[in-house]
């Protein structure tokens, strides 16, 4: 027995389908990293536990201590945001070359000279200038600096051909050999005996909380610069022109784009994110420079913006969700016995899988529009 279909009725199906297609597509393309993302943080999460497991704890016990530690209550997310803000900048500075096709991994570097340029800043300043203003060359400064160190590498990536993973890591070793020079040397406070640092700064000078929190205004500095970002990328040809070149660079050259500015820009760019985040440990948590502005955030903000697939509005709540997962270390050190490294192991592993998951691009047919059967 057949069943006739009645050919207006096919056709106003077949409109309707072709209306809804680029929808689907959009929908397709935009849902792949979100659902290869997550289920990149659900296999680390499982690897994790059965390590857990092997070290005779409970991962259940485990998971809920890490919410309570970073979640569970409101002095919990007010840290876990604190803790969050150094990650927005330092992840912007892995997204914004990744752009252009660069691996930086040495965001730690400009954190710390950031931190440094800072502090030294306000040694002949202090008491002539008033607080804001002071604060604002503590910031032009740290951002300074940090453009210069990372600029450096893509300086030397284009012009010289050194790769710009190796040369930003070395770099930030270099960094922090300079950052303990000067912070046990030239600009060491002569009270602070046992452990060296710069002189503190004045209450009045530091960088304070945000009205009904008690968490400093690093957090809003480091959103507004993710949403400065996603709007350079996005929203401009000096965005448009640098994925162009991370595609092919050649192809760029051909077309004329400046691919050396480019490069020199978006890394010098990126280093102003991660010296400021060094000033605002400094103005914010630390009062001065010392050898705990080696924190790691540098490092910590790779895994940020490989969770966030470099997107700068992403950024956010992958950090804020790192950042209480960081939180959560002293807990689980206090109730499980573990060591607080364990934290590390977790983003270690999460780091491993968010790369392996890279391999799973482009292989699902729900994902790939191109991929689809064309309608007759």
């Amino acid at each position: 027995m057949t069943v006739e279909v009645n050919e207006p009725v096919l056709s106003i199906v077949q409109q309707r389908r072709a209306q809804l297609r680029p929808a689907l597509e959009w929908l397709a393309r935009r849902a792949e990293p979100v659902v290869i993302t997550l289920g990149a943080i659900l296999v680390g999460l499982a690897l994790f536990s059965l390590f857990i497991l092997a070290v005779g704890k409970s991962p259940a016990d485990l998971f809920r201590f890490m919410y309570a530690g970073g979640f569970g209550s409101w002095f919990s997310i007010q840290n876990s945001l604190s803790r969050a803000s150094p990650l927005l900048l330092t992840a912007l500075c892995v997204a914004l070359p990744a752009r252009l096709g660069l691996v930086i991994i040495g965001g730690e570097g400009a954190v710390v000279l950031g931190g440094v340029a800072a502090a030294a800043i306000t040694l002949p300043i202090i008491g002539l200038l008033s607080p804001i203003i002071v604060l604002v060359l503590m910031a032009l400064a740290a951002m300074t600096i940090g453009g210069i160190w990372i600029g450096l590498a893509g300086f030397l990536r284009h012009y010289r051909g050194v790769n710009e993973t190796i040369s930003s890591l070395l770099l930030a070793y270099i960094a922090i050999a300079l950052m303990n020079q000067f912070v046990e040397g030239p600009l060491r406070d002569p009270a602070s005996l046992n452990k060296p640092s710069t002189k503190p700064l004045p209450h009045d000078y530091m960088l304070g909380n945000i009205p009904g929190m008690d968490v400093h205004w690093g957090l809003v500095i480091g959103i507004i610069a993710c949403v400065f970002s996603w709007i350079l990328l996005e929203m401009t040809s000096y965005g448009f022109a640098a994925r162009i070149a991370g595609g092919n660079v050649r192809a760029a050259q051909i077309q004329g784009l400046p691919v050396g500015r480019l490069i020199a820009g978006f890394t010098a760019i990126a280093g102003s994110f991660a010296g400021l985040a060094g000033m605002i440990e400094v103005a914010a948590v630390q009062g001065s420079a010392n050898a705990s502005l080696a924190a790691g955030y540098g490092y910590t903000g790779i895994l940020v913006a490989f969770l966030a697939r470099h997107n700068p509005l992403a950024i956010i709540p992958v950090a804020i969700l790192l950042g209480g997962i960081d939180a959560s270390g002293g807990l689980i050190q206090r109730r499980m016995g573990l060591p607080d490294a364990t934290v590390l192991v977790l983003q270690g592993t999460l780091f491993v899988v968010i790369l392996f998951g890279e391999t799973f691009y482009g292989r699902f047919k729900i994902f790939n529009p191109d991929l689809w059967k064309r309608s007759a």
